[in-house]
C-alpha cells in the first residue's frame, strides 16, 4: 500500500468524538432504577404487613374450614300397621307440636277397643257378683259360728247334767235317768262337733269366695288394661308432631300401608348448632365459653356470633363404623379431629329469618386471646374485635 493511501484511510478508522450530555438532560436509567427499588421496597412492606397481619389473627384465633350446621334429626315412624288415610303436610313445612301429620285408618283398632270394653264391662260385673258370694259365705260363717256356740253351751249343760247324776248314789237316782242324761250328753257333743264342721266347711267357701274375688279383679284388671291398650293403639292411628321443626324426606302418600317402625318422614328442630372438627393440635388453646365468630358459605354476607359449647371426649376416627386399629401392619401418624361443638348466641337465630339447613358449611374463628393493642396503634391490622 502506498503512502498515499495510508494517508487518506487512517482518519476514518479514528472514532467519533461522543456528545457530552447536557446537565438539565433528567438522568432516565437512574430514575427508573429508583422507581423499581421503591416498587419493590413497598411490595416487601405490604407483604410484611399482609404476613404480620396473618400471624397475629393465627394468635388471635383458631378456625378450620372443616365445620358444618348440626341438629337433632327426629325420624316419624307409625307405631301401629294400617293404611294411610290423609297426610296433612308437606316437604319442607313448618309445623308446631301436636299438629297432626298423618291419619291412618282406625276401623280394625275401633273394633278392637269396642271389644275391650264389652269384656271390660263383662269382668266388673263378674266382680260384683263374686263380692255378693262373698258376703254370703261370710254370712254362712257367722251363722255357723252362732250354731256353735248354742252346741257348746248345750253340751256344757249336759256334761253337767252328766256329772251330777254321775256322783249321785245309785240307790237316789234311776237308772233311766243316768242313762237319759248319758244320751244327752253324747247327743250334744255330737251336735258341738257338727258345727265344728259346718263352720270349718263355711270358712273354707269363705276362702273359695275370696280367691273367685281375687280371679274376677284381676280379670277385670287385665280387661281394663286391655282396654287402655287398644285405646291407646287407636290414638297412634293419628300421627302428630313431637315438638316444632321443618318437615323432611316425606316418603309416603294416601292409600298406602305402612308397617309398624316404618321410616314416613323426618322433622328437623330449629334448634341448630355449629360441629367444627378442630385439629387435635389446636385444642391446646380452644375450651368451653370462648366467643366465636362464624361465617357460613351458604351467606357470605352474613356475620354469626357464638360461643364454645363442649369438646367431644374422643376423636372422629373413634366412632366410626370400622375404627383404625394402629397396632397392626405399618403405623402411619395423623393428626386426628375432634369434633367441638359451637352453639349460637341467644337471639342470633331469631334475627336471621332463612334456613339454616342441617350440614351447611361452616368456618368457625374461636377467640383463643386477645387482639395485641400494638399492632393495632401501628396500624397492621383492622380495629375488628368480632372476625378476624
Amino acid at each position: 500500500m502506498s503512502t498515499v493511501e495510508q494517508t487518506v484511510r487512517r482518519p476514518s478508522a479514528v472514532p467519533a468524538p461522543r456528545p457530552t450530555p447536557s446537565v438539565s438532560e433528567p438522568p432516565k436509567r437512574l430514575l427508573r432504577r429508583f422507581v423499581s427499588l421503591m416498587i419493590l421496597v413497598l411490595a416487601i412492606g405490604v407483604g410484611l404487613t399482609v404476613a404480620a397481619k396473618y400471624y397475629l389473627d393465627s394468635l388471635q384465633y383458631q378456625s378450620t374450614d372443616d365445620a358444618f350446621i348440626d341438629g337433632h334429626i327426629v325420624t316419624i315412624s307409625p307405631q301401629v300397621s294400617a293404611r294411610v288415610l290423609n297426610v296433612l303436610v308437606n316437604d319442607n313445612q313448618p309445623v308446631k307440636q301436636g299438629d297432626v301429620l298423618v291419619q291412618l285408618d282406625p276401623t280394625d283398632y275401633q273394633v278392637v277397643l269396642d271389644q275391650t270394653k264389652a269384656t271390660e264391662a263383662s269382668m266388673v260385673s263378674r266382680v260384683a257378683e263374686a263380692r255378693t258370694q262373698l258376703d254370703v259365705k261370710k254370712a254362712d260363717v257367722g251363722e255357723a259360728e252362732a250354731e256353735l256356740n248354742v252346741a257348746l253351751t248345750n253340751a256344757t249343760n249336759m256334761d253337767k247334767d252328766y256329772n251330777r247324776f254321775a256322783g249321785l248314789d245309785p240307790r237316789a237316782r234311776s237308772q233311766q235317768q243316768f242313762d237319759n242324761a248319758t244320751a244327752a250328753m253324747r247327743s250334744s257333743a255330737a251336735t258341738v262337733q257338727q258345727a265344728r264342721a259346718k263352720l270349718a266347711g263355711a270358712q273354707a267357701q269363705v276362702v273359695d269366695a275370696t280367691a273367685a274375688v281375687q280371679t274376677a279383679i284381676a280379670d277385670a284388671a287385665k280387661a281394663s288394661a286391655d282396654t287402655r291398650q287398644a285405646a291407646t293403639q287407636l290414638g297412634y292411628c293419628t300421627i302428630t308432631a313431637p315438638q316444632d321443626g321443618i318437615v323432611t324426606r316425606k316418603t309416603i302418600e294416601s292409600g298406602m300401608y305402612l308397617t309398624l317402625g316404618q321410616p314416613i318422614m323426618s322433622i328437623v328442630p330449629t334448634d341448630v348448632w355449629v360441629t367444627a372438627n378442630y385439629k387435635e393440635t389446636q385444642l391446646d388453646q380452644i375450651h368451653p365459653g370462648q366467643a366465636t365468630t362464624i361465617y357460613i358459605d351458604a351467606y357470605p354476607e352474613q356475620v354469626f356470633h357464638g360461643t364454645v359449647d363442649s369438646i367431644q371426649y374422643g376423636t372422629g376416627s373413634k366412632f366410626t363404623l370400622l375404627p383404625p386399629e394402629n397396632a397392626t401392619g405399618n403405623f402411619v401418624k395423623v393428626v386426628q379431629r375432634v369434633p367441638v361443638k359451637i352453639v349460637f348466641d341467644p337471639g342470633e337465630l331469631a334475627k336471621f329469618n332463612r334456613p339454616l339447613a342441617l350440614g351447611m358449611s361452616v368456618e368457625p374463628y374461636v377467640t383463643v386471646q386477645q387482639r395485641p393493642t400494638i399492632w393495632m396503634a401501628l396500624g397492621l391490622v383492622s380495629g375488628k374485635t368480632s372476625s378476624p
